[in-house]
């Protein structure tokens, strides 16, 4: 049995023309793409999963693969798998953002922490929305429902035949306006109390000046944000699935699912 050079190369393309949208989706999505992952766990990821994907596949255009047209069709499985995951990082930073906004209205935005993800401080409320969210995404397993949506996007979007538009690019960009929308909405509850506290406290030091305002409403105030958080996880889940929904249909549109 021999092998000539031209079906190794078909062979070869089969394998590695699939491994550019799955890698750079692994590499960018959530959970995965987080900076205590090493590279090379992620890689080895993309690997395995592109070799579990590829059977159910269809067959790959047959080119050569030190051409302008491999440049451009690998280009295009890189954007592809970019966008898919860069959307789904935007859907748990509503929760960050989330947490921010609530640690600030309450007095915890002194107390920052490292964000192993990406590497930046963070408010410790905004770490325990993630966490809790990182938890319950895979718990309900929704990086399967990920992996599938990016095979399935084999079918729609097969490689060669078809090409990223501008609208496209000018929907993934808008997602900054949803980004801020979802958190404000996630977060509008305790905030709204918090302002109301804030403004009981405003009308105790125009009613009683001598009273020291600071030393009295910030752990009343940290009090209170603590109590509400906690009141405020019932509709966490309804909040969740909400904002999972709307980021996998985002995720769809984008695939042409």
């Amino acid at each position: 049995m021999s092998i000539t050079e031209d079906e190794l190369l078909y062979m070869l393309q089969q394998y590695l023309i699939p491994f550019f949208r799955v890698g750079m989706m692994v590499m960018v999505m959530p959970v995965v793409s987080s900076r205590i992952v090493q590279a090379r766990v992620r890689l080895a990821i993309a690997v395995l999963l592109t070799l579990l994907t590829v059977p159910l596949l269809p067959a790959m255009p047959q080119i050569s693969l030190i051409s302008l047209q491999a440049l451009l069709i690998i280009s295009q499985e890189v954007l592809v798998g970019l966008l898919v995951g860069f959307s789904f990082q935007i859907v748990f930073q509503v929760f960050i953002l989330a947490g921010q906004f609530i640690a600030m209205k309450m007095g915890l935005g002194f107390a920052s922490m490292n964000d192993p993800n990406n590497g930046v401080q963070t408010t410790v409320l905004s770490q325990f929305y993630l966490v809790l969210t990182t938890l319950v995404f895979v718990a309900v397993n929704g990086h399967l429902i990920l992996l599938q949506l990016i095979t399935q996007s084999f079918q729609t979007l097969q490689p060669g035949n078809f090409f990223i538009s501008a609208e496209t690019l000018l929907d993934t960009a808008k997602l900054g306006h949803w980004l801020f929308a979802g958190a404000l909405l996630f977060a509008l509850p305790v905030m709204t109390a918090l302002l109301f506290i804030n403004i009981a406290f405003g009308v105790m030091s125009r009613a009683a000046p001598q009273l020291n305002i600071f030393a009295v409403g910030f752990p009343f105030t940290l009090v209170c944000g603590l109590v509400l958080i906690w009141l405020n996880l019932a509709s966490y889940i309804e909040n969740f699935n909400r904002i999972i929904e709307e980021g996998f249909l985002m995720v769809r549109a984008q695939l042409l699912l």
